[in-house]
């Protein structure tokens, strides 16, 4: 058994230098990432907070764990079963568990609570960035001092979005106290958003707070190896999801699930500034982790150890799944992704993109905006990711794609049978949901 440090964000993406974001400041995670495998094509199952986090750790969908929502109220949701998060099972074969700052993947409930049905020996939620960084160094000064391995959960709530008395009416941006607007590298406006003045003034609030939550995973890191534990620790980063910017947070695009994802093996060079290629999704984090603490994987994990993918270059998976159910309003929607296309199927007649930005007054705007609404989203949505990845021509239509549509509907309705999907069995409000549904049977029954 060995340490494990598990730092998240808010809200993050892959907005970091090591991901190709040459604008912004963040010298301690690409630090980190050139000691560790890096996965450059990792995915959340689902592109909004508290059903995302759930999956990272309990290694589970948000249909099996029963986390179809946030936790907060006034919505909610709750683990169906909390001790099947990482902590739990980890303090069981020995661990010291320890929770530090954000805390969303469960009911939101007093500290001594969310630690006790978690398996934390001590939780204290919440906090912006020192906060936490002086909860985290102080919780790594007490458990070194033991001869039991310990688990650390340290959440950021930074880049999340909050409201500052520096925003403009109708505005809310990415000003947590202590951060500034960062332009000292350029500007990065995400290739699906128009690049005009309003959407470089948020990016620059958006890097300024990416810069401000690396610099709190850098004092972290230092004190670990001031304590002398950088060999005996795997140290995990990752984020939630996507980018809080329209078309991104809150849909299935790949802005709204593609991740960070890095982990440090000290003991095992094989791990040391590997990048990985393959798609592999969150739920496959929990099974990676027990594998190298030398424990065993149990029953009912929907993940797979990314060992192999780093070992012995073997591809982990052949598809990444994730879903939308609840974020402020119903909006179901489940997607399956290859390495080159994607498909996204959508059960309800919402607006094609759910607004992730708080915001009364928008200030970046969608790249394929083609009138003065929205729209509603099309039942189904088909993507080549090769020659379109920003997800912009459905191509779902197309005659000459009609057996990757019939492949990726098999595969997604396959997927939503085996892990207990709602929408199978609801009842069919809409029309819609009929017309979803259907599209993904009849596509099952062909395969057959």
């Amino acid at each position: 058994m060995r340490n494990i440090l598990l730092i998240h964000c808010h809200d993050l993406g892959r907005f970091l230098g090591t991901y190709g974001v040459e604008t912004v400041s963040t010298p301690n995670l690409d630090a980190l990432a050139d000691e560790s495998s890096l996965f450059e094509q990792a995915f959340a199952t689902a592109p909004h907070c508290s059903p995302a986090r759930a999956s990272l750790f309990t290694g589970t969908y948000p249909q099996t764990n029963g986390v179809l929502g946030l936790t907060h109220e006034p919505f909610g949701w709750d683990l169906k079963e909390p001790s099947l998060h990482i902590a739990s099972r980890l303090r069981a074969v020995g661990y010291q568990t320890e929770l530090v700052g954000v805390h969303h993947e469960s009911r939101v409930l007093a500290d001594d609570v969310v630690a006790s049905r978690l398996g934390f020996d001590r939780a204290r939620t919440g906090g912006a960035r020192d906060v936490v960084v002086s909860r985290a160094t102080d919780a790594l000064r007490r458990m070194s001092g033991s001869d039991r391995p310990f688990y650390l959960q340290v959440g950021f709530t930074e880049p999340h979005r909050v409201p500052s008395e520096r925003d403009r009416p109708g505005v809310m941006g990415f000003l947590a106290d202590g951060v500034e607007p960062d332009v000292s590298l350029g500007h990065t406006v995400p290739a699906h958003l128009v690049d005009d003045d309003g959407a470089r003034e948020e990016i620059a609030e958006l890097q300024g707070a990416v810069k401000h939550m690396d610099q709190g995973v850098g004092s972290i890191l230092a004190e670990l190896d001031s304590l002398g534990l950088r060999d005996e620790t795997l140290v995990v980063f990752t984020t939630d999801h996507g980018l809080a910017l329209p078309r991104a947070k809150c849909t299935l695009y790949d802005a709204g699930l593609g991740v960070a994802l890095m982990v440090r093996h000290p003991s095992n060079t094989a791990w040391a500034g590997r990048r990985v290629a393959d798609i592999v999704s969150h739920v496959d984090v929990l099974p990676t982790l027990l594998d190298l603490a030398g424990l065993p994987l149990p029953d009912g994990l929907a993940g797979t150890s990314l060992r192999p993918a780093v070992e012995t270059d073997e591809a982990p998976r052949s598809h990444c799944f994730s879903q939308l159910t609840y974020h402020t309003y119903y909006d179901p929607k489940r997607s399956a992704r290859t390495s080159t296309h994607k498909l996204i199927v959508n059960f309800s007649n919402a607006p094609r993109a759910m607004d992730p930005t708080q915001s009364w007054i928008h200030r970046s705007l969608p790249a394929d905006l083609g009138g003065p609404t929205i729209g509603t989203s099309p039942a189904v949505e088909l993507y080549d990711l090769t020659t379109d990845p920003e997800e912009l021509d459905n191509i779902a239509g197309n005659p000459d794609q009609s057996e990757i549509f019939l492949d990726l509907s098999a595969a997604l309705f396959d997927w939503m049978r085996e892990c207990g999907d709602p929408l199978l069995t609801a009842p069919a409000a809409a029309s819609r949901h009929q017309l979803a549904l259907s599209a993904i049977q009849e596509a099952t029954l062909t395969r057959k």
